[in-house]
């Protein structure tokens, strides 16, 4: 049977085929990963020949780059990783229009989650420039801190615990709060619920502590020379910039395969 069809004066030739091999040293992963993927939906169900070999397509190359691209490291909590996890899988279906209006609204969660945490830096950066101790203010015990802060007794004395806060005592032995110690928990909450990791606030707090007004920010996302950190979220705002450029790399990654001209039908193996 010939290779290839005579038509005209061109010549259609025959799609290449790639082993699993092949694709994963094209992509750069273990062929374990390309399986994997194929198991977990993220690349359509492979056919095989005879022999029972995957025979793998350039456009099977390329889905395989992107959901690489989309799943490989951290994300910003569930709902950026549960639209990762959509946009593969409708990607993998072929419906790569479906897919692209998915990336075009998985770039904008992004964008919300880096946008939330800057606007809560622009907080800190307020509070930090005009705090002042208070001791007048009328005080309150842990339980009704906790309750104006809408967390836990625990939480409260976990940040304690941590180093964020110190609160002073009664001649009991029982925590006072006034209003220096509310505002400072209050920023703790906010930081932590916009996604920075204790890591980063302790080492924020400590160095405000210290004098250091102005380098806030730099402070959150900046490691010192003596820690590891363990999470994305203890370089939160540089990791939310590189989701935030992922997300924008997938859409791009679409759009060009989007854009390339159909392919003339091809014959399967063994016709």
């Amino acid at each position: 049977m010939k290779k290839h069809l005579q038509h005209g004066t061109h010549r259609i030739r025959r799609r290449a085929f790639f082993s699993t091999i092949q694709v994963a040293r094209a992509v750069g992963v273990h062929p374990n990963t390309v399986r994997l993927y194929e198991q977990w939906g993220f690349l359509r169900h492979i056919p095989r020949n005879i022999s029972g070999y995957r025979l793998f397509t350039e456009a099977d190359i390329d889905q395989m780059r992107f959901a690489r691209t989309a799943l490989h490291g951290g994300w910003p909590g569930h709902t950026m990783w549960r639209s990762a996890l959509a946009l593969v899988r409708q990607a993998a279906t072929g419906d790569l229009q479906g897919a692209a209006q998915l990336a075009e609204a998985h770039l904008s969660l992004a964008q919300e989650e880096r946008v939330q945490a800057e606007s809560v830096v622009t907080v800190l950066e307020r509070w930090a420039q005009h705090r002042a101790a208070d001791t007048q203010s009328p005080t309150c015990h842990i339980g009704a801190a906790a309750r104006i802060l809408g967390v836990s007794p625990d939480s409260v004395r976990g940040w304690e615990r941590d180093g964020m806060v110190s609160v002073p005592r009664d001649v009991r032995g029982y925590r006072l709060f006034s209003q220096t110690e509310m505002d400072r928990l209050r920023i703790i909450r906010l930081l932590l619920r916009a996604g920075y990791s204790s890591m980063a606030v302790l080492r924020m707090l400590l160095r405000l502590d210290h004098g250091d007004t102005t380098n806030l920010r730099r402070n959150l996302d900046t490691p010192r020379d003596d820690e590891d950190p363990l999470s994305a979220a203890d370089q939160w705002l540089t990791f939310l910039t590189e989701q935030e450029q992922r997300a924008h790399s997938l859409v791009l990654m679409l759009q060009r395969v989007n854009s390339r001209p159909a392919k003339p039908s091809t014959r399967t193996p063994g016709s």
